[in-house]
C-alpha cells in the first residue's frame, strides 16, 4: 500500500538502533550519565579509597572517539579536576583528519596502561582494547555501550575482577545487554566447566575434502601463500593469489555453492584452530589450509542483497531520544557445574532470509496502540508488554503444558489465567499499567490476544 513501505526488519531495527544510539544527541546524554554517575556513586562515595577508575566499552573505533570528546567536554563544563583516555588500534579518521591514541591523549600509546593509574586521568575509553588481558585493580566501574555475550560478556566484565585491599564492590552500568544474557554467559565458566560431547577429528577430513572439490584454489597456492606469510611478506605479496580465488569463488560457483563454500570453510578454521590448540597434530597439509583461508575468507562477498532498510533513518526524530534508567539489579549464577556444547563442524556462508514487516510495525506501533494512554514512563511500559510480560507467560508451566498437550482453545485458556497472575506480579512494578488492564476492557482484551499471540507463535495480533 502506499504510504506504507515495507522493510526488512532485522535489518531495519539494527540500523535505527546504530544511528539512534551513534547519534552525537545520544552519545551526549550518556557521556553526562556516566559522569554524573562517577562523581556522585563512585568518588563521593571514595570507592578504593578515592583511587577508583572506569572503563567505557564502546562498540567501535568511532563510538570510543565521540564518547572521548563527550566525556572530555562535560567534565570541562562541570569543572571536575578529572580527565579521560582513550583506547583503540591504528590511525582513525574522524572529523575529516586522522588521529591516533596519541594525538587525542597527549601522550604516547605504551604509556596508557601507566597513565591511568594517575591522576587526573580515572576514565578509559576502549575500542576493543584492554577488554580482555588487562589487569588493573583500580578499575571499579565499567560503563558499556556494546552488545556483549558468551565468553566475549566474561572477559569484557571481568575487568573489574582484580583485587585491591581497599576494593570491596564493583559496578557495571549497561545501556545494551540484557541480565540473562550476561546471565547466561557467565554460567558456563562460575564452577566448573564440562564439554558437552567430542569434537570429532575426521569431521576436519570430510570438511577439507570439500573444501577442495570446489577448485576455488590449488594445493600450489596455499604452498605459495604459506611460504610468504611465514617469511613475512607484505600483502602486496599476498592479496594477488588471494584475489584468483576471490574470482574463481565469484565466476565458478551459483549462489549455493557459495554459501556452501564459505559456511565450510569457516567451519574448517573454527574447529582446527580449537583442535590444534589441545591434540598434537603432525598434519601441515591442515595447518596451511588453515592459515590460507583465514586469509580468504574476509575477502569473499555475501549474495548481493537488496537494502530492505533504505530510508528508515528519514523517519527518526532524535529530539525525542531519551536514557531510561530500566534496572538495578545483582546477577546470582546457579552454584553448578555447567555443560558447554563442542565446536560445531557445520556452518553457513548465507545471510539470514529477511523477516519482511510494515514500517508502522516496525517504529510506530508503540505510538499507534497506546497513544491514547498518557503513559509516565512509556518506553518501560511498551517493553514490558513486548517482551517482559509475554516471556513471564510463556514460562508459566500449566500455559506450557496446556500449549503442548491441548489444543488451542485450551491453551487459550490457561495462556489467560497465567496473563492474570503475571499481571498481578506486575502491580508490584507499574501499578499504572495493571490499572489499565483491570480497568479499561479494550486495553485489556488487546492485551490478552496480543501475549497470546506472542506466546502461541502466531504474532503480535493489532
Amino acid at each position: 500500500m502506499e504510504g506504507y513501505p515495507e522493510y526488512d526488519t532485522k535489518k531495519a531495527r539494527k540500523k535505527l538502533r546504530r544511528y539512534v544510539e551513534s547519534h552525537d544527541h545520544a552519545i551526549r546524554i550518556k557521556a553526562e550519565i556516566m559522569v554524573d554517575h562517577f562523581h556522585e556513586q563512585v568518588l563521593a562515595l571514595k570507592k578504593i579509597d578515592d583511587q577508583a577508575r572506569a572503563m567505557v566499552v564502546t562498540s567501535g573505533i568511532e563510538r570510543a572517539i565521540q564518547y572521548f570528546h563527550a566525556i572530555s567536554d562535560y567534565l570541562k563544563e562541570q569543572k571536575s579536576p578529572y580527565k579521560a583516555i582513550v583506547a583503540f588500534s591504528g590511525e582513525h579518521e574522524y572529523g575529516g583528519k586522522p588521529v591516533t591514541e596519541a594525538s587525542l591523549n597527549g601522550f604516547p600509546s605504551g604509556k596508557i596502561a601507566d597513565e591511568i593509574q594517575n591522576d587526573p586521568y580515572r576514565f578509559l575509553i576502549c575500542a576493543d582494547k584492554f577488554q580482555t588481558g588487562y589487569d588493573e585493580p583500580l578499575m571499579h566501574t565499567m560503563y558499556v555501550d556494546k552488545i556483549l555475550s558468551g565468553i566475549k560478556a566474561v572477559q569484557t566484565l571481568s575487568r573489574l575482577n582484580r583485587a585491591h585491599p581497599k576494593k570491596h564492590d564493583v559496578f557495571v552500568l549497561d545501556f545494551m545487554n540484557d541480565t540473562d544474557i550476561i546471565r547466561e554467559a557467565f554460567s558456563d565458566y562460575y564452577r566448573t566447566t564440562i564439554l558437552s560431547e567430542e569434537t570429532d577429528p575426521n569431521k576436519l577430513h570430510d570438511l577439507k575434502s570439500t573444501l577442495d572439490s570446489y577448485q576455488v584454489y590449488v594445493d600450489a597456492d596455499i604452498e605459495t601463500l604459506v611460504t610468504l606469510y611465514l617469511h613475512g611478506a607484505d600483502r602486496e605479496k599476498l592479496d594477488p593469489i588471494l584475489d584468483a580465488s576471490v574470482a574463481l569463488y565469484r565466476e565458478d560457483l551459483d549462489e549455493d555453492g557459495q554459501v556452501d563454500f564459505k559456511g565450510k570453510a569457516k567451519a574448517f578454521t573454527r574447529t582446527y584452530g580449537f583442535l590444534a590448540s589441545i591434540l598434537p597434530y603432525t598434519k601441515a597439509e591442515w595447518e596451511k589450509l588453515s592459515i590460507f583461508l583465514n586469509f580468504l575468507i574476509p575477502r569473499l562477498p555475501a549474495p548481493v542483497e537488496e537494502d530492505l532498510s533504505k530510508g528508515i533513518l528519514d523517519t527518526i526524530d532524535m529530539d525525542s531520544y531519551r536514557a531510561e534508567k530500566q534496572a538495578a539489579s545483582r546477577i546470582q549464577l546457579a552454584d553448578e557445574d555447567a555443560e558447554i556444547g563442542s565446536v560445531p563442524t557445520v556452518g553457513s556462508g548465507r545471510k539470514a532470509e529477511p523477516e519482511i514487516d510494515r514500517l508502522s510495525n516496525i517504529l510506530l506501533t508503540f505510538n499507534d496502540q497506546f497513544g491514547n494512554i498518557p503513559w509516565t514512563y512509556a518506553d518501560r511500559v511498551h517493553k514490558l508488554i513486548t517482551e517482559d510480560i509475554p516471556t513471564r507467560v510463556a514460562a508459566d508451566t500449566a500455559y506450557q503444558n496446556a500449549k503442548k498437550n491441548s489444543d488451542k482453545q485450551n491453551a487459550r485458556i490457561e495462556h489467560d489465567k497465567a496473563l492474570a497472575r503475571v499481571m498481578t506480579d506486575v502491580l508490584k512494578d507499574d501499578t499504572e499499567l495493571f490499572k489499565q488492564f483491570r480497568d479499561n476492557d479494550s486495553f485489556k482484551k488487546w492485551l490478552t490476544d496480543t501475549v497470546f499471540g506472542l506466546t502461541y507463535g502466531e504474532g503480535a495480533t493489532g
